[in-house]
Order: structure tokens, then C-alpha cells, then sequence
């Protein structure tokens, strides 16, 4: 029987956006892989810094670690990815799911982009397919397609630790959102129930903790535990359940507060637009229910 890789797993925390990211460290080498990082973003100021990014990146540094791969779970809207930064040090490959193009082709629009702006997925190093095994030194990792919550959403088995990204959060935390445009509540219950078909002793990492009634801080749980007590998808609770309830949670949530920042550099791979005519990067946010008497003219 073939003997399952168990890496080591370093989690580190950004609070503002409630996001744990990670390094994945092969067991029999140097090589690793760096999991949703986060860039520091003040949406007042404009200002970025790069304290979280940099806890990882110390942490590299420190253990002499070779970064093969960074990975993004997805098209993340409530954070901004500092893949590129980390990159810009270390090396390695940022890599996302293949549908990527469809996420471009759909914000591309939201906010209007030049023809300029690629809608296929090549400002990424490396775009997984659904099923695609690739290596971290001596760990064979499987990248599976999870559409729901976005349509390129993808988890990330590495040995025996799975990489969540938003398809699923904490057994009293449920599943997440599915009212972006391009996600849908019954791909994500059949996405979920992939992740729940892992063996049950799978370590499943978690990309948010909302931290219901107070209690401590979690990101790791297992399949067996999901099973057991996932209020939103736990064992008995149909397809057609599961989509009531998701849909009408939906629909009372607000949007998250970095979603346009977040949205215009991560489907660039994190990178930012390109400055204006003045050398000044700017991000867009579109404007709805604008009555016409307050549109200025020139």
C-alpha cells in the first residue's frame, strides 16, 4: 500500500480579514508551498505593507526553505493575495484553477477593463486542472476543481492535508457564501460532497474562521468531523436542503469590505493594475443606483 505523505503544515493569521494562510513543508526535503497569502491593504489611506506576508517570508528564510509553488484557492474577495511579493524573493510558481478565465471574463466586465487586460489566465505561472497531480519535493499533491462559492475554486490535497480554500469552513461554521457572480449552492453542496468523500482522516485546513459564539480561533478539523457535525452538510442533510438554506442565508449577507480591491489584483495573480497617466495606481468601484441629476459633466 502506498504510504500517504504527512507534511508539516505552519499556519499564520491575518485578523482584519480573518484569513489563515500557509506553508506546506515537505517532509524529506526543503521544498514547500506557500497557500493564500495575504497583502496588508487600508482601503481609506490606499496604503499597503507587507506584515503578514513577511511573517511568511521570515519563516522561509529562517528554515532555508525552497518555495516551489504558491498557491491560490481561489479568486479571493476579501483579501488581497501578496503572492507576487513573496515571489519576488523566494521563487516558485503561482498557480490557480484553469477556470480562472471565466472569474476574468466576468470582472473584466464588472469593471470594465481594456482589451489589454488578458482573459485567459496568463498572468498565473501555472493553471491547474481538475484532478492535475503535482509534487512538492517528495509529496505527490492533487488539485480538484470545487465551483460553488466562485467557478474557479479549487482544494488542495498534499499528502494527507486538504486545503479548503471557502468551500467549507469549520463544522459550526457550515459552508461558505454562493451569490457571487458565477457561483451557485448546488455545485457547492456537490463540491463539498467531494472533500467529504476524502479518506476520513484527511486534515482539512481552513481559509477563514468567523469564530461563532465567541470561541476560540480554529482552522483545522478532518473529514470524519465534517461528516459527524457540519451544521450546513453533515451526513443526512440532502442536496435540496442544503440549497433552501444557502440561498436564503445569501440573501441577507453584505458584500466583503475589500471585495473591489481584492477582486481587481487577485485576478491579475495579485498583481495591480497599471498606473495611471501620472505614475498613481488606482483601483475602480463601480457605482449602482447613482440617480441621473448627480452624474457631474463636463
Amino acid at each position: 500500500m502506498k504510504q500517504i505523505a504527512h507534511p508539516e503544515v505552519l499556519t499564520f493569521f491575518e485578523d482584519n480579514s480573518s484569513t489563515f494562510s500557509y506553508i506546506v513543508i515537505d517532509p524529506n526535503s526543503r521544498d514547500c508551498a506557500v497557500v493564500d497569502s495575504v497583502l496588508n491593504f487600508d482601503y481609506a489611506s490606499g496604503n499597503i505593507h507587507y506584515e503578514s506576508a513577511d511573517q511568511i517570508l521570515n519563516c522561509i528564510q529562517r528554515r532555508n526553505l525552497n518555495v516551489v509553488y504558491l498557491i491560490e484557492t481561489h479568486v479571493h474577495a476579501d483579501h488581497l493575495s501578496a503572492a507576487p511579493y513573496i515571489q519576488s524573493v523566494t521563487g516558485g510558481k503561482i498557480g490557480i484553477s484553469k477556470h480562472i478565465d471565466s472569474v476574468q471574463r466576468t470582472f473584466g466586465e464588472v469593471f470594465n477593463e481594456p482589451a489589454e487586460f488578458k482573459r485567459d489566465g496568463t498572468q498565473f505561472d501555472v493553471l491547474f486542472e481538475d484532478g492535475q497531480t503535482y509534487h512538492i519535493g517528495s509529496i505527490e499533491a492533487v488539485a480538484i476543481h470545487t465551483p460553488g462559492h466562485t467557478p474557479a475554486c479549487m482544494v488542495h490535497l498534499m499528502g494527507d492535508a486538504c486545503f479548503v480554500g471557502d468551500t467549507i469552513f469549520m463544522p459550526d461554521s457550515g459552508s461558505a457564501r454562493a451569490d457571487f457572480p458565477g457561483g451557485d449552492a448546488r455545485s457547492l453542496y456537490q463540491s463539498i460532497q467531494k472533500i467529504l468523500k476524502l479518506p476520513d482522516e484527511t486534515r482539512l485546513f481552513m481559509c477563514h474562521d468567523y469564530q461563532p459564539n465567541g470561541r476560540a480561533r480554529a482552522f483545522l478539523t478532518t473529514v470524519l468531523e465534517q461528516k459527524r457535525s457540519n451544521i450546513h452538510v453533515r451526513h443526512g442533510i440532502s442536496e435540496e436542503e442544503f440549497v433552501a438554506m444557502r440561498e436564503a442565508r445569501d440573501g441577507t449577507l453584505g458584500m466583503p469590505s475589500l471585495i473591489y480591491p481584492s477582486l481587481q489584483t487577485n485576478m491579475r495573480a495579485g498583481h495591480f493594475p497599471k498606473p495611471d497617466t501620472n505614475d498613481i495606481t488606482y483601483l475602480k468601484v463601480p457605482i449602482s443606483g447613482l440617480k441621473q441629476s448627480l452624474i457631474a459633466t463636463d
